[in-house]
């Protein structure tokens, strides 16, 4: 009998993304599954399309660490899967990362594929391209619920960095695995004020996950990332979006930078 596997899902005003979201989540081919979503305090439709698909519906706050936590303290299963509201899921997404585990990986991460409208929007599907697949970049979604339990859970002083800091304590010494599936993220419309403010948000968080990491928060955080500088030939073959996602990392590098010295 397949292990049960809980599907845990943070939103947050996500009307326009998370109905496709938990449909996808539905219709995985792997069972059985169970869906939570942990809401905080949405003001829109929200908590109503949660409650028409998911298995357990939890409001909890203030900030994405804690509602994990949450989300990962009621669910069931042996597994959990943790997702944002704007993701979509391929149908083998959940099977893969369950086949990923039991060969021995404590912590699985899922490859995503950016999509969105707009300029940056496509600079953003350009970046993560390079570095889908990249193990330094990369913080697993997939983990055994005990194991995260034991390990006390998201850190909730951070936001932003706390995928990595609990894949790095769940992980140890050894590899992140990939799973074979992947994970469709739907950007929306990006600005470069958008990406600045949640770089400057996330960057207050830096300075306490890199007292706490190292040189291992140093390495994820270096601009200069092999895996594009692999692809610099994929940036000639496509110089505007080159030159867009240059100026991209430029501002989220500046509006990080502003975070960590606010």
């Amino acid at each position: 009998m397949n292990p049960l596997v809980s599907l845990i899902v943070t939103s947050k005003n996500s009307a326009r993304t998370i109905e496709a979201c938990l449909r996808s989540a539905r219709e995985q081919q792997y069972q059985p599954i169970e869906l939570v979503v942990v809401d905080n305090a949405s003001s829109d439709d929200t908590p109503q399309i949660a409650r028409r698909n998911a298995d357990i519906v939890i409001d909890k706050g203030p900030e994405r660490s804690a509602q994990r936590n949450a989300g990962i303290g009621a669910a069931r299963g042996e597994y959990v899967l943790v997702l944002d509201a704007d993701m979509v899921l391929e149908r083998d997404v959940v099977a893969a990362a369950v086949e990923a585990a039991q060969g021995g990986a404590a912590v699985v991460a899922i490859p995503e594929v950016s999509f969105g409208q707009g300029f940056w929007s496509a600079c953003k599907t350009f970046e993560r391209a390079f570095y889908a697949r990249d193990p330094v970049v990369s913080a697993g979604r997939f983990f055994s619920r005990q194991a995260a339990l034991d390990a006390g859970g998201y850190d909730e002083t951070l936001t932003g960095p706390e995928d990595w800091d609990l894949s790095m304590r769940l992980a140890g010494s050894t590899p992140i695995a990939f799973a074979r599936a992947r994970i469709l993220h739907d950007e929306g419309r990006q600005t470069l004020s958008d990406l600045f403010r949640k770089k400057y948000y996330y960057g207050r968080s830096l300075p306490a996950f890199v007292r706490k990491h190292g040189s291992a928060a140093l390495k994820r955080l270096n601009p200069a990332r092999s895996s594009l500088i692999a692809g610099i030939g994929e940036m000639f073959k496509h110089p505007l979006l080159a030159c867009g996602m240059i100026v991209m990392k430029s501002v989220e590098a500046a509006g990080g930078t502003a975070g960590m010295l606010d």
